[in-house]
């Protein structure tokens, strides 16, 4: 069904240009309208076509709020209000240096107003309840006192850490007192551990005092209030919906709290960010570990080993998406900003881009609340950003992984720049830009191209210009596409490109003096990395499908295997190629080849005349016969033990006849 568009451009009180034809175009609009003051004098603008039957695109961000509660009366007033998006082309592109280009400007403008068309992935939700039972920890005089902030909202009960001074009991809270031992959960289930655990005593007259003590307790609640004042009961704890950290000595951090917690009983919506396909996983095979990427950097420890899988806890993701950006296999995905929404929003405006300056642009990748409020800062009191570098923003900066830097490499970007929040933002990434920098010094091109950079970095001026490589088609997979990318950029390179430790890409290589072909690494590979040949005993090797995740090097019982990080461009990565085999052994009986020649000449050196079962005797020739010659062997041979007499012949139903 074809919905007509109307799109609203505001000048801003005339200090920014832009291209109404080209905008309308790009936004796929029916009509285009430009004012001054959308926000001000013109609001009435705003007002009528809200009130129309055409869906509305307004391009102004920093007003959204208003245009929303504008629409709202407007429902209100005539029954019905038009569709309303509002998208920011001031700040990320009009409010650039005085030194811009206006045909610069003007298509990164319809960059942004392109991806803005493309339909938002859809993200399952799950229902999350709270009572209001709260919990809070922490010395006596800050516990009460964060306990009479919250008591007429919430069920509480205070676990103390000390004998503070406590005048009367409250029917308000609870009171206990105990050491805070273990956490887990988040809102609507916390599950909490303690030791040492004492009650208070209600009954009785004089002093307050607390009951018998209990070596260790649990409770849970649904709201866990943190006033110990040490480490944090979780890493990330600003993440973990439901818990509420603070430094009890901080002006005003109770007051701060106590507001928030307030808000957190009834019934909430919490997004599904990921999706969990656990035959994809190369976590673990038959209890040997393999891949542990996401384990290693979930900020919120939302993951968890489920024996060959691994599962994530739901109620405590708080959808940063860094297991998706290194895993492997893909077999973590997320709902809420997919690869290929990523992918294909930077291919749409690399595109655009370009086809409307005729220059290669550079891209930045923010977060959507600092990283584009230092935008906004940079555009109001600043240059603003350069014309030619066009802003990606994400939730968290965390998503971004070596094959999304890439895959912007692919869509015909010169540089791909993620702006860091903070020094937690920047170690989360460090590992996969390192990657990624692997990939393009070995094809000749100039790490600098991917920079990790701070707010204050933003107005620099370009590092490399020209794009890398031709644009390829981003279609595929994660490996799929870093594969594509990186083989357009290395041109004639053949040899294989050398990564860091820890890589998903890489060669397996079999010590052939330990190795006994015994199979156990082909067996439980996760991926078909690893291969055997159906008539010899040998182990084949595709390179494109390891992902490097050692189950393969932790199996082998004669430690033969070692992993080699390096991606292998050229098309032998494809296919099954050997990696170490041997003739099978023939049957000295039938001539049947089975077993590996190697095995059986080894065992037959250990057994022969230095066992007494294999002293002086042909028992040393089963072990060079086949299954089937060894079992008649044992059981007809002349001095066999097990020796039977002739087999007697099958009787027929002209035998019984002729009798």
């Amino acid at each position: 069904m074809t919905v007509n568009k109307t799109l609203l451009l505001c000048s801003c009180d005339k200090t920014q240009s832009f291209d109404p034809k080209l905008l309308q175009m790009v936004a796929n609009a029916e009509q285009v309208i430009a004012v001054d003051q959308l926000c001000g004098s013109d609001l009435r603008v705003a007002a009528e076509h809200l009130g129309a039957t055409n869906e509305v695109l307004i391009a102004c961000g920093q007003q959204a709020a208003l245009f929303e509660r504008l629409a709202e009366d407007v429902e209100a007033e005539v029954q019905h209000s038009a569709p309303m998006n509002a998208i920011d082309i001031r700040d990320r592109a009009g409010w650039s240096s005085s030194k811009a280009k206006p045909k610069r400007v003007h298509a990164k403008q319809a960059a942004l107003v392109a991806a803005a068309q493309l339909p938002a992935p859809m993200v399952p939700l799950k229902s999350i309840v709270s009572n209001g039972v709260c919990c809070i920890v922490g010395p006596t005089e800050q516990a009460i006192r964060m306990a009479e902030l919250v008591q007429d909202e919430l069920g509480v009960t205070c676990i103390v850490s000390d004998s503070g001074p406590i005048k009367l009991p409250s029917a308000g809270y609870d009171m206990a007192k105990g050491q805070l031992i273990g956490a887990k959960g988040a809102l609507g289930c916390f599950d909490l551990e303690f030791s040492n655990l004492q009650t208070m005593s209600l009954s009785g007259r004089g002093e307050l005092g607390f009951g018998s003590v209990k070596a260790t307790a649990r409770s849970e609640c649904d709201i866990f209030i943190d006033l110990r004042g040490g480490e944090p009961a979780f890493p990330s704890h600003k993440k973990r919906n439901g818990y509420f950290w603070a430094d009890p000595a901080k002006n005003g951090e109770l007051e701060r709290i106590a507001l928030t917690a307030k808000d957190r009983v009834g019934e909430f919506e919490k997004s599904v960010y990921f999706k969990v396909e656990s035959s994809l996983c190369a976590h673990s095979r038959a209890k040997k570990t393999g891949c542990t990427r996401c384990l290693d950097v979930c900020p919120t420890e939302a993951i968890f080993s489920a024996g060959d899988f691994v599962q994530i806890d739901s109620n405590i993701c708080a959808g940063c998406g860094s297991c998706a950006a290194v895993c492997p296999t893909s077999a973590v995905t997320m709902n809420e900003t997919p690869f290929e929404a990523i992918t294909k929003a930077m291919s749409v405006m690399a595109k655009t881009y370009q086809e409307h300056a005729g220059e290669i642009p550079r891209l930045v990748i923010h977060t959507l609340v600092e990283g584009a409020d230092a935008i906004s800062n940079l555009a109001r009191y600043g240059e603003g950003l350069a014309d030619d570098l066009i802003p990606l923003g994400l939730e968290h900066i965390d998503r971004i992984g070596h094959a999304e830097i890439l895959a912007a490499f692919g869509a015909g970007y010169a540089e791909v720049l993620l702006l860091a929040d903070n020094e937690i933002d920047r170690q989360a990434v460090t590992s996969e830009v390192e990657l990624a920098q692997a990939m393009l010094k070995g094809t000749g091109k100039e790490t600098s191209r991917i920079r990790i950079i701070t707010a204050n970095e933003l107005s620099d001026a370009a590092l490399n210009t020209g794009r890398v490589s031709n644009p390829v088609l981003l279609v595929g997979g994660r490996r799929d596409i870093t594969r594509v990318t990186v083989a357009a950029m290395a041109g004639n390179i053949e040899a294989p490109i050398p990564l860091p430790v820890g890589a998903p890409y890489g060669a397996v290589q079999i010590d052939a003096d330990k190795c006994t072909l015994c199979l156990a690494c082909v067996s439980l590979c996760p991926t078909g990395a690893l291969g055997d040949h159906p008539d010899r005993p040998e182990v084949q090797f595709t390179e494109n499908a390891c992902v490097q995740c050692g189950v393969c090097e932790t199996t082998c019982p004669e430690t033969a295997i070692s992993l080699l990080p390096q991606l292998e461009l050229s098309k032998d990565a494809l296919s099954a190629r050997p990696l170490h085999g041997e003739d099978p052994f023939e049957c000295i009986s039938c001539g049947v080849p089975f077993g590996v020649g190697s095995t059986i000449n080894k065992i037959v050196e250990k057994l022969e005349n230095k066992h007494w079962m294999f002293t002086n005797a042909d028992n040393v020739q089963l072990v060079k016969m086949c299954d089937d010659c060894r079992v008649k062997a044992q059981y007809h041979g002349e001095n066999s033990p097990m020796a039977m007499g002739e087999r007697p012949r099958v009787r027929t139903s002209d035998d019984y006849l002729d009798s």
